[in-house]
Formats: C-alpha cells, structure tokens, sequence
C-alpha cells in the first residue's frame, strides 16, 4: 500500500472513532439503484460503513422506474412541483416496483457483500402510520398558477413506529424500506421517499441523513456547475429554498432537511450516488464530495 492510500486511512480515523455506534439513514434514489455496477460499488461503501460499526437504515425510493413502468403500460403520469399525482394504476405499479423489485435488488448485491439485510415497507412493523394527503390548493412553480390538485393514493406521515427497526439495529442488521405506508384501516399510499427517510432519522435520532441522488449536491444556479455548495446552515437553506434557484425535485429534499435539523438530526448531506465513492468521500474527509447541511 503507498503513502497516499496510508494517508487516506490516517484520514478517516478519527471520523470511525466519532461515528461508530451511531446511526445513518441513508436514502437512495431510483437513478441510484437502476444500475447494476453503480449499485454494486454503492453496496461496498455501505459494507465498508457497516463493517466500522455504523448502524445503517437504507430508504429507497424508486420514482424513475416507477415512472418507465406506467409508460410501459400506458398509465399517464402527472407530477406537481416535484410531489407525484397517485392514482389507483398508479399506486399498483408503485407496490410492484417499490417493495418487489427494487428493494429485491438491493437486498440482493448486499446480501453478495456480507451484509445482513432484511428487507421493508412502511407498512412492516407499522414502521410507517400514514393519512391520505388531502385536496391541496397550491402555485405550480413551472406555470405559476393557482391549482386545486387532489394527489390520489399519496399519504402523509402521521407516526413512525422504530420498535423494529432499534430491534434490527440492536442485532447488527441493516433495514432496507420502500417507500409506502398505510393507515389503520390497512389503505396503501405512495410517500416521498426523502419525507420517510428524514422522519425515520428524527425518530431514530440518528447522526446524519444522507440523501444519495443523480446531482453532486445543491448549487446557487441550477445551470451552472460552478455554483455547488458544499456546506451551509439551516437558515441559509430555507433562504435558498424561497429565492426559486433550486430545482422543483429538490424542493421536497430541502423541506424534509429543514424540518429534521429543527428537531435533532445533526446534519443532513446531499451527494451524487452514481458517482464512486462519493459515499465514503463524504463520510471521511474533510471536503466531503457533496453539499452538508447543519444546525448552525
């Protein structure tokens, strides 16, 4: 091993020494699990996180395949400031691709690595309560008209239950959840899957959120790479969020970032999961690979 690979281990010592036993819920999105070889080399760096003595809670959600499916089957889709409309065809789709392939998927290449997994739902353990969303009447940010929109089969979250997570947690096991819930009468709904992973994390009282998406983090300019933050406070994001120069689909990352920094999380990190080892780049270096978000 040479001196530069020594230099990185001495590097993220200290970090190992400062994370281990705590908790990280790390979410995943649909252009993140849809590669293989991406998926593969995502897999290692959570092994590698779990083998430190991290406790890992991976979210998945699954939007670009759910959305390649419907077309595949001719059911239309709609989706209103990065928020999906679910209808009932909708929602079939969302339970095959979110609890059945994609989740398989995952468990499977962990599984490959070592990494005892149990794959979930909201809706296992009651990990996930949730209420239908109602009628909304909102501003459309790409028309910027009034619209009443009705979201279908789409749920908010009402309560986490983390008995069986802590429980999963306690024996070494890393959870991997779709991105559905129900409520008490046992009716499925579609959830933002960063919605799910930021509530989990307050409720788990974990020590970082990480949100794995196809972008290298948030920017100043949407249009200009060059703009990339690579850290700011909790103030600094609501005013990022308000000023429109941020992308419809990062909207409901920054709102569900906002709301947990506000009730514990320590900090919340936005990186490109397709983009090898920015996982670890982020967890153990000072420079980190994306944008971090933190309380003060």
């Amino acid at each position: 091993m040479d001196a530069e690979h020594l230099d990185l281990l001495r590097e993220a010592l200290p970090y190992i020494r400062r994370f281990k036993g705590k908790t990280f819920v790390v979410k995943l999105s649909g252009q993140v699990t849809e590669s293989s070889s991406t998926m593969l080399s995502l897999a290692e760096e959570i092994a590698l996180c779990h083998q430190v003595g991290f406790r890992l809670v991976i979210v998945h959600g699954g939007g670009k395949q759910l959305t390649e499916l419907a077309e595949k089957l001719g059911v239309q889709q709609k989706i209103v400031n990065g928020r999906r409309i679910t209808d009932s065809d909708t929602l079939e789709i969302a339970k095959m691709v979110f609890a059945g392939k994609i989740n398989t998927d995952i468990l499977s290449v962990l599984r490959r690595l070592g990494v005892p997994t149990v794959g979930l739902s909201g809706l296992d353990g009651n990990i996930v309560r949730a209420r239908r969303r109602e009628i909304q009447r909102i501003i459309n940010r790409e028309t910027g008209r009034e619209e009443v929109i009705d979201f279908g089969h789409v749920g908010d979250i009402v309560e986490i239950d983390t008995r069986l997570l802590q429980l999963l947690l306690q024996h070494e096991y890393v959870p991997v959840i779709s991105s559905l819930g129900a409520d008490d009468e046992g009716n499925v709904y579609n959830i933002n899957a960063d919605t799910i992973a930021a509530e989990i994390a307050v409720h788990l009282r974990a020590e970082k959120l990480i949100l794995l998406t196809n972008v290298d983090g948030l920017y100043q300019d949407v249009n200009d790479p060059d703009t990339k933050i690579s850290s700011l406070t909790l103030s600094e994001a609501e005013q990022l969020m308000q000023s429109h120069h941020v992308a419809a689909g990062m909207i409901p990352k920054l709102t569900a970032i906002v709301s947990l920094l506000k009730r514990g999380v320590h900090s919340a990190h936005i990186i490109n999961g397709s983009r090898r080892n920015a996982l670890l780049q982020e967890i153990f270096t000072a420079g980190g690979a994306g944008t971090m978000i933190t309380r003060e």
